[in-house]
């Protein structure tokens, strides 16, 4: 039987420790899903599209083994929809792990099927957000240090 995850994130841009971590996943998963989720509380940097092209660029390696999609619903909902019954959440401090074990005990509670695995980023990434990012691109800054190498950052929306 094929062990597949989800990665569910927002994605507002694919960073250097998203592929970390999806890296890391690779190795527990034989395939894993990367969804670009819509956040209605968030107006995005990039819209849905860029992010998913961004994602399928950056994992254009490992593309036998990773899909990217895009979702508007709750992260169970798609993971029952696609038959997965593991989620994989990537953290880069203690603040991430408690934000991420309360969404991971809200999902048990919804779908006690669905597991989710926690997995810390390695310590040369930890320090990268997708928040700081944005910022330093919002002042035209070099994010390559930061993001996928080999992608280019799509005009962004101001």
């Amino acid at each position: 039987m094929e062990r597949i995850a989800l990665f569910p994130g927002s994605f507002d841009p694919f960073t250097a420790g998203h592929l970390n971590i999806l890296s890391r996943a690779l190795t527990m998963f034989d395939r894993v899903v990367v969804a670009a989720g819509v956040n209605q509380d968030k107006r995005g940097f990039y819209d849905t599209q860029q992010k998913v092209n961004i994602i399928r660029e950056a994992t254009a390696g490992v593309s036998d083994r990773v899909d990217v999609i895009s979702y508007d619903c709750l992260t169970i909902e798609i993971c029952r929809r696609l038959g997965i019954r593991h989620i994989v959440r990537g953290v880069r401090n203690m603040l991430d792990f408690e934000n991420e074990r309360a969404i991971a005990d809200a999902n048990r509670r919804l779908a006690p099927e669905i597991d989710t695995i926690i997995i810390p980023t390695a310590q040369e990434y930890a320090h990268i957000s997708s928040s700081a990012v944005r910022d330093i691109l919002r002042h035209n800054g070099d994010t390559s240090m930061f993001t996928v190498p080999g992608v280019k950052l799509p005009e962004v929306r101001r």
